[in-house]
């Protein structure tokens, strides 16, 4: 009975007068009026304030808006009439007009594309992982026709010379940065190469900066629970093998061949069947410990760091340095390693912005900034939801909001220290 009484309401909540008729539409979507569905696309964006900006950005002949107030109903394990009783449900299905479950009729949608817009912040990524959930459980067909999009608004608005750029996140910021940096540079990894004016410049040596910075990231990100100097001994050329006890031994001789800190020290065991090198660093008298085992050695970021081993292994020598020239002027910098070298080329890229702004919010754009990154169809970017993503968006929210209690301690267990992006 209850199946059937909330069939009734979901008819009730979408029925109009055509495909596109004004009838019974929520008071708080701002409609387009284009009449052809395959023209048309509405932005699911999250909070009014966004939506204000939204609807003074958009192109009113095809482009919708929707602002959600709040978080969406999780409908994991919600009964379907507590689904429709939701205000914010409820306004989503009559702007879509497709209804949902048993009663969904993709003939009846009233926009080709249905773009979710939030906050690039934990609270925006729940909104969006909720509205998922939502659409993979109760209108799967959606998703199949590749009706859903993810909109990706800028992180960054980087004012340079006589240009304007926005850009998506950290890693394009410092990827934008070292092209500036790199200008004009050229690296010399010897004295000899320098006297032979036999500089590295423009991608090669865009290459290493790249690559030096992903071995870095990931020293930064495993840090938590791997010594950050074992990380780095592994990224100046000491291999780890565990595939035997006198592999495992050499492996620790190489690391403490890199590592020059007296506070570490390594050792080795077999724990619950899994060969395990154990890494104790000494701080004001505490022993903190931390492991090494083959999973971690399987990791793509393992990869990265041996990768980058190969790299700069032997890469600088004495008398490496940069050497800028700018309107026939030039800057020599002496380096001695890596890291030096990054930081003077980050120094002149970040000399060369005017001013630097970074969003918090979706709501801190102005209109035309809005409609200039993400709303234009001619300069946006957007990300197209498969079925595969909705599948896997799902399987993560069963396992931390559903009913069972220890997958979601073991998730949290197991993933708790690779979290980067944690709301305190």
């Amino acid at each position: 009975a209850r199946a059937r009484e909330a069939a009734r309401k979901a008819r009730e909540t979408t029925r109009r007068k055509g495909l596109l008729g004004s009838a019974g539409l929520p008071g708080k979507l701002a409609d387009c009026s284009e009449r052809d569905r395959s023209l048309c696309e509405v932005f699911l964006v999250e909070g009014d304030s966004a939506g204000g900006s939204a609807k003074q950005g958009r192109d009113r002949s095809f482009q919708a808006i929707l602002p959600l107030r709040g978080k969406v109903l999780n409908v994991e394990k919600a009964r379907i009439e507590k689904l429709i009783s939701s205000e914010q449900i409820a306004t989503l299905i009559a702007a879509l007009g497709t209804s949902i479950g048993d009663e969904f009729d993709l003939d009846k949608l009233r926009y080709d594309r249905v773009i979710i817009m939030t906050d690039a912040d934990v609270d925006g990524a729940h909104i969006r992982t909720l509205l998922l959930t939502l659409f993979y459980r109760q209108m799967p067909k959606l998703i199949e026709g590749g009706h859903v999009y993810i909109a990706q608004p800028p992180l960054y608005k980087v004012e340079y010379g006589q240009k304007t750029r926005y850009i998506k996140d950290d890693k394009e910021l410092y990827t934008f940065l070292v092209d500036q940096g790199i200008t004009g540079t050229n690296l010399y990894v010897s004295k000899e190469a320098f006297e032979n004016k036999q500089g590295i410049s423009g991608d090669k040596l865009k290459e290493y900066f790249l690559a030096y910075s992903d071995a870095q990231n990931i020293i930064s990100k495993f840090s938590r629970f791997v010594d950050a100097s074992v990380l780095t001994a592994i990224a100046a050329g000491a291999t780890i093998d565990l595939s035997s006890d006198k592999a495992a031994a050499d492996s620790i001789e190489k690391l403490v061949s890199k590592i020059t800190d007296p506070a570490i020290s390594l050792g080795y065991a077999v724990e619950e069947n899994i060969p395990t090198i154990i890494v104790k660093r000494t701080h004001f008298g505490n022993i903190i410990e931390s492991r090494i085992t083959p999973a971690f050695i399987e990791t793509p970021d393992y990869l990265t760091l041996t990768a980058a081993s190969v790299t700069f292994k032997n890469l600088l020598h004495e008398g490496a340095c940069l050497v800028r020239t700018t309107n026939n002027k030039e800057t020599i910098q002496p380096i001695s390693n890596f890291s030096e070298a990054i930081s003077f080329i980050l120094k002149i890229g970040k000399a060369g912005v005017k001013k630097m702004q970074r969003y918090k919010g979706l709501g801190e754009m102005k209109a035309e900034e809005l409609e200039e990154t993400t709303m234009d169809p001619t300069k946006r970017s957007l990300l197209k939801v498969r079925i595969e993503d909705a599948i896997a968006a799902d399987q993560v929210f069963t396992k931390l909001m559903g009913d069972e209690v220890e997958p979601r301690r073991r998730f949290i267990e197991d993933n708790a220290l690779l979290a980067g992006n944690i709301d305190t």
